[in-house]
């Protein structure tokens, strides 16, 4: 086909118009959240038995948050990240006994998306509310397609569902799906992603595996069998979290193939530590050289990997920042890596760290993190089942005080050693609870207004 000079003109100009409008258009943003997936059910993480070449090659190419803490159970972390508040001020703490749902009133990661522009979208495991108000669909989510309860064949999940062919909720609708839960998540948020790629979307994806029930097909885990009882505890989670990297492994080809991956901030990262990767005692299965593991208060049971890349906005590269983050920090971030507006009465915990990211600021340094944690309908207490993180330091309940560069598997005790850290980090504590208190009692008031 032969073009005049003015069709020439005109093609040229609209190249340059489609190609300035790619590089100016809103980063996409795909958050994958696995669940019970601890800090050493990684081969990345120099886990000598687990295979995960795919996420293992992510994490070359991402910039990797190498001191990343949540809270140590399902809900109370997907609600921080939800919110950016810390379960003690969002009100969902526990994965049971009515605390593990938002309050009706609670604005999302998701709204804030929305109410930017973007399309939004959850596939997976939402634990944050089964009913109106809190479902997905009334937080920000203009798609979703999700179990119900905090895992594939609980109680109040729709019943006879086990991980393989089963019905999930679309929109709050039952539908009947077929193939394994993980294979479902990622094939639908393919569908979405290729329906809605000319504009910005964010797209939630948290994958209820590896959770127990350790339930997959057989070719996954049987490479692992023969460990099962020598040096690892159960050759299903390996084979669960074997196909989350297939799953990763194909839908990073996916963004690829549909040139999204220059411009998307793709995050991988896990809910809390392990609970069947690593044994109590330590004898089976491997921990990156922590102690703890799910509902811990030590390092094992809340830190977690968190990789995250955008080569649009210079975050790539294989690098490391070393500086402690948190759950919490996610909405600040993103907002300001995406250019968001936060809504003013949306109350915040969280800081951004996306100078950190960038490698912009070198010195980022989050004052400190907390973690009051109790599986009750009671608010956690004050100091008792608290880890208040701060640097390499680590207080636990008040009174136990860790350094975790130099003691990882937190042995030695040093309190008495270091009593003024101690009254500083309890001082901190007790300001936050005093907000914490202070807004909890003004919404109580408005309630009964």
């Amino acid at each position: 086909m032969k073009f005049n000079h003015l069709q020439w003109i005109f093609l040229s100009c609209l190249l340059t118009s489609l190609s300035y409008t790619a590089q100016n258009k809103q980063p996409n943003v795909i958050l994958i959240l696995t669940d019970d997936q601890g800090i050493g059910d990684l081969g990345c993480h120099g886990n000598p038995w687990l295979k995960t070449p795919n996420i293992d090659a992510f994490y070359t190419k991402a910039v990797r948050m190498t001191d990343f803490h949540v809270t140590p159970l399902c809900t109370p972390t997907r609600a921080a990240i939800m919110t950016g508040q810390y379960p003690i001020n969002n009100g969902a703490w526990a994965t049971f006994k009515g605390r593990d749902a938002l309050s009706g009133d609670a604005q999302t990661m998701a709204d804030v998306f929305q109410q930017n522009g973007y399309k939004t979208a959850m596939f997976g495991k939402w634990h944050l509310g089964d009913n109106y108000p809190t479902r997905p669909t009334d937080s920000g989510f203009e798609t979703a397609i999700h179990h119900l309860a905090g895992g594939v064949g609980e109680l109040s999940d729709y019943w006879g569902n086990s991980y393989f062919n089963d019905v999930y909720y679309v929109n709050n609708k039952p539908k009947q799906f077929d193939g394994y839960c993980t294979d479902v998540w990622f094939d639908e948020t393919m569908k979405f992603i290729d329906q809605n790629k000319e504009k910005p979307f964010f797209v939630y994806l948290p994958t209820n595996a590896p959770h127990d029930p350790l339930i997959v097909a057989e070719k996954y885990a049987a490479p692992y069998k023969h460990l099962e009882g020598k040096q690892i505890p159960k050759a299903n989670l390996y084979g669960m979290i074997a196909n989350i990297d297939e799953n990763f492994g194909k839908f990073y080809q996916f963004l690829g193939d549909k040139y999204l991956l220059e411009n998307t901030i793709l995050i991988y990262m896990s809910d809390n530590g392990t609970r069947y990767g690593y044994t109590h005692d330590g004898k089976l299965g491997y921990n990156k050289g922590y102690r703890g593991i799910k509902g811990s208060k030590l390092e094992g049971g809340h830190r977690v990997p968190f990789f995250i890349r955008w080569p649009n906005g210079k975050i790539e590269g294989g690098r490391d920042v070393n500086a402690l983050a948190a759950h919490v920090d996610l909405i600040p971030t993103l907002a300001n890596l995406c250019d968001l507006k936060i809504p003013e009465n949306m109350p915040l915990d969280g800081e951004d760290f996306s100078s950190a990211l960038t490698g912009e600021n070198k010195k980022w340094e989050r004052k400190t993190a907390y973690i009051h944690h109790n599986q009750d309908w009671r608010p956690p207490a004050d100091v008792a089942q608290t880890c208040i993180l701060k640097g390499d330091w680590r207080l636990i309940d008040g009174h136990q005080l860790y350094n975790v560069k130099t003691d990882p598997k937190q042995r030695k005790n040093v309190a008495k050693m270091h009593p003024e850290l101690v009254a500083e980090l309890l001082s901190q504590n007790q300001k936050f609870i005093y907000q914490t208190k202070k807004i909890r009692l003004i919404k109580n008031c408005l309630i009964i207004l």
